[in-house]
């Protein structure tokens, strides 16, 4: 089985630096290789390889916490239509291959402690076509249940066997705009986490005099690292990019100044992090009960739909996709940071923004259930339909550039 345009278009998304990726297209009895690599590449490889499971477990020497294993396999559906081609000469005669299935690269990857991050599945249409070929395989392909039966699997893991639960330096970056109720309150709450916990707040044009407040809570609380930046821009987006620009933790956590998520969640997010259990953790409302006026029906409903159309697009489960607790590491936001002209200045809450990007440079989510209360000062500051036609935009457009690609 060749490889083909259409499974190279899957992997320019995945932009590697540059003396930090192998192609490794041979199979090979042992692997000779010095240094660490962030992408190892192994195209219609695996199909051929008479040791998968040894040949993984030699690659993890070269491997960091960081690194993405990308592999393929070709559906086995095909194997008459395969052969065939080869009979008529249509296609070059293959030596027989490894019969693989979905499970089957599950448990090799799993027994080397490797993590499955993405898997997708490409090529409906081998013979190329003008026209044809793109309409098919771009878009056609990807439908559900239509997309079961194309060619080329295609699957990006990650090692687990890092040692990775160390104490980091954590910022907490706080957006506020008409919050002064929530400024103390939460303040007291933060808890320590890690070496040191600094806390930001990002004070966006407040007009209930919330600048003065946090002015005031500094203050009284010198014992605690709290600094106050104030918005240059507009919007919560801008809001959290300023924070983090200013952060000096190692771990950036995303906190609404409402305070419907409790304070007291957040240690769960620290540790999700930093054992390595997930590299972009969010929070979900969507699994305890609520408390009345917590969330209307219809965002509820929203929650649901946008959650089924984006765990659709990114091959990654996610249930809520706009909960305002969010955490990252401070290199993976850079990243993502440094990736933004890929999709744009689009997103003025900043949630789309980095799932879209946490989600090209294929990082593991993990949502952690969280308890949603009711505000208890104040008012949102989203408009639920003139927002919720903006995220409808959004989605339509990451969906040009993450699955029809």
């Amino acid at each position: 089985m060749e490889l083909t345009n259409q499974s190279f278009s899957y992997l320019d998304k995945l932009q590697p630096k540059k003396g930090l990726s192998i192609n490794i297209s041979a199979p090979r009895k042992n692997i000779f290789l010095r240094g660490k690599f962030e992408y190892i590449i192994l195209p219609d490889l695996i199909n051929q390889l008479p040791d998968i499971q040894k040949f993984i477990h030699q690659l993890k020497k070269v491997c960091t916490p960081e690194t993405r294993l990308v592999l393929n396999y070709y559906n086995f559906l095909w194997s008459p239509i395969l052969i065939l081609a080869e009979i008529l000469g249509i296609k070059r005669k293959q030596p027989q291959g490894n019969w693989l299935s979905d499970e089957d690269i599950v448990i090799l990857l799993t027994l080397e402690n490797f993590e499955i991050v993405n898997a997708k599945k490409r090529l409906l249409l081998s013979v190329y076509i003008p026209i044809l070929s793109t309409l098919v395989n771009r878009y056609l392909a990807n439908l559900p249940l239509i997309n079961k039966l194309c060619l080329s699997n295609w699957v990006i893991a990650r090692p687990l066997d890092f040692e990775t639960n160390k104490k980091l330096n954590v910022s907490v970056i706080i957006p506020a705009k008409n919050e002064r109720g929530n400024i103390e309150n939460g303040v007291r709450k933060i808890p320590q986490m890690g070496k040191h916990t600094e806390i930001i707040f990002v004070e966006g044009h407040s007009n209930d005099q919330t600048n003065r407040e946090i002015k005031r809570v500094i203050k009284k609380y010198k014992n605690l690292d709290i600094r106050l930046i104030k918005q240059t821009g507009f919007g919560k987006a801008n809001a959290v990019r300023q924070g983090m620009t200013k952060a000096k933790g190692d771990i950036l956590i995303i906190f609404d100044a409402d305070l419907t998520v409790s304070t007291e969640e957040l240690p769960k997010f620290y540790s999700a992090i930093v054992s390595g259990k997930g590299e972009f953790i969010s929070g979900c409302r969507l699994v305890y009960p609520m408390e009345k006026q917590a969330m209307r029906t219809l965002n509820i409903f929203g929650n649901k739909f946008f959650s089924t159309i984006f765990t659709w697009m990114l091959g990654q489960k996610i249930k809520d996709t706009l909960c305002g607790t969010k955490v990252i590491s401070l290199k993976n936001y850079q990243k993502i940071a440094a990736n933004r002209k890929y999709f744009g200045e689009f997103d003025p809450f900043g949630d789309f923004d980095l799932i879209f990007g946490a989600a090209k440079l294929n990082l593991k989510f993990i949502e952690i259930p969280v308890k949603y209360k009711a505000r208890l000062y104040g008012e949102t500051n989203i408009s639920r339909f003139k927002h919720g036609w903006m995220l409808l935009k959004m989605t339509a457009f990451a969906l040009r550039k993450l699955k029809f690609i």
